[in-house]
């Protein structure tokens, strides 16, 4: 796909084309779709907004985004939440951000471009390491005691550093929540919380890293309208949908945007 200018300006969303913006607002669909119902489906999002536009830029427009699915998460699974879980987390992932924000400091487009496909194909496997080990594991995991501190210092750490570099820090987490034996609430409320707060941390550092302003918040406005029915989809869809055969196409479209990126 055409790409356009790193720095947004107010005719960003004119110089876009029909076929771009409707890719753009496919993907925006798909981010309020999985925070209300499959975690995971982000992961094609992020491709194709940063195979629509410039790598770095994609992540900025896409973050307010997300925090406009996680507020619609919140809002409708709040009651579900671990909190003794998230405080686990925090620390880790603080560090993770301020390790994804030096590496954004120093990357270029094309260095930014490869990583988030890197990181892609990473989550991909990932995932799949995830359903397998789900269908395994004999019931909840304790995660309080050395080996749960570790693992969640571990996972953090990981999933801060995507989160900021890429916004793809949903697969990890989702791998730490199930592993955790969270069950279909509590891993929806856990999660959504989580990335609320993550999500708001990130916009201190994307701001000084220009990666959003006034003129790239003009895209997103255009953008947001798209969220809510994706959240509204996710939310009647998460009792009744196929995530085995869900999950599979979004493994399949996320090896396709990863290597997308990684060979342009």
């Amino acid at each position: 796909m055409r790409t356009i200018g790193l720095r947004m300006n107010t005719m960003t969303l004119w110089h876009i084309t029909g076929w771009e913006f409707a890719a753009l607002a496919l993907a925006a669909l798909l981010v309020g779709f999985s925070k209300t119902a499959v975690s995971g489906a982000n992961t094609v999002s992020l491709a194709i907004f940063a195979a629509v536009l410039p790598a770095r830029a994609s992540t900025g427009v896409l973050l307010p985004l997300l925090i406009a699915g996680d507020v619609l998460a919140v809002l409708t699974y709040r009651r579900h939440a671990h909190w003794p879980t998230l405080w686990r987390l925090f620390p880790a992932v603080a560090a993770g951000v301020v390790f994804g924000t030096l590496f954004l400091m120093w990357a270029d487009d094309g260095a930014v471009r490869t990583s988030i496909g890197a990181i892609l194909l990473l989550m991909a496997g990932v995932t799949v390491w995830r359903r397998r080990t789900a269908e395994t594991a004999a019931g909840p995991e304790a995660v309080a005691g050395r080996a749960g501190r570790v693992k969640a210092r571990s996972y953090g750490v990981l999933g801060g550093f995507t989160t900021m570099v890429a916004n793809a820090g949903g697969p990890v987490m989702s791998m730490y929540l199930l592993s955790a034996g969270f069950r279909k609430l509590g891993f929806l409320g856990t999660s959504a919380f989580f990335f609320l707060i993550v999500n708001l941390s990130k916009v201190p550092f994307s701001v000084g890293l220009g990666l959003i302003d006034g003129h790239s918040l003009l895209l997103d406005a255009a953008l947001a309208a798209f969220v809510v029915p994706g959240a509204l989809l996710g939310k009647w869809a998460v009792h009744r949908i196929n995530q085995r055969l869900f999950e599979q196409l979004v493994i399949a479209a996320t090896v396709v945007g990863g290597l997308q990126l990684l060979l342009r």
